[in-house]
């Protein structure tokens, strides 16, 4: 069995004094892919934070390659991560977008062209992002983290403003990139992506306990 990727151990994080996480203890094996599944409040995008280095642990501990995440390039050029929308460049179109982003990591795991392709943005490559409706938007999200190399993608509701037949492509892209290597670790409310992972369950937290 090959050693894990990414774990927490006894993970804890508290907000305002509330608990979010409590002692939650993951293991993810390269290649895996894993959905965090769990109601609104239950602490799935705050798991991510904490994957990602983005939010520190109240107590506990989390290990991505070996060793702490931390904010610095080696972390990041195996990192992929997807949340909140992103602040996009206002002058920059679609395709922009995606050669600028191959461009900072000097390689791709895919054309730009086969980028668009796949993520259906070939009519709208020339157009900038606030101009792209909020599915459009959604899916240049994905197309960035995609395009370019990475071991882990950290997706927090990827399926969010996707239809559903988008939906179901972009299931096959995720076990795409397992099968080549990759390691997934997605937050989702949505049934059928989860059904292609391993699914991990976290309970809704509840105010004073």
């Amino acid at each position: 069995m090959r050693d894990p990727l990414l774990t927490t151990s006894r993970l804890t994080v508290e907000l305002g004094g509330n608990p979010v996480l409590t002692e939650v203890d993951l293991v993810v094996r390269p290649g895996e892919l894993v959905a965090v599944v769990g109601e609104n409040g239950s602490g799935k995008s705050t798991l991510l934070r904490c994957l990602s280095g983005l939010q520190p642990p109240t107590s506990g501990q989390v290990t991505v390659f070996g060793a702490p995440p931390a904010d610095a390039a080696a972390f990041w050029r195996r990192v992929a991560v997807t949340g909140d929308e992103p602040a996009w460049y206002p002058g920059l179109t679609a395709r922009e977008h995606l050669e600028l982003v191959l461009a900072v990591h000097d390689e791709g795991r895919m054309s730009v062209e086969r980028a668009l392709e796949l993520f259906d943005l070939g009519p709208r490559a020339d157009a900038v992002p606030l101009n792209l409706s909020t599915g459009q938007r959604q899916r240049l999200t994905l197309a960035t983290a995609l395009v370019r190399p990475s071991r882990l993608l950290l997706l927090d509701e990827p399926e969010r403003g996707l239809d559903a037949a988008f939906r179901d492509r972009l299931g096959a892209l995720l076990l795409e990139y397992t099968t080549g290597g990759g390691t997934v670790v997605m937050a989702t409310h949505d049934g059928d992506l989860a059904t292609r992972a391993r699914r991990v369950p976290l309970a809704t937290r509840v105010a004073g306990r």
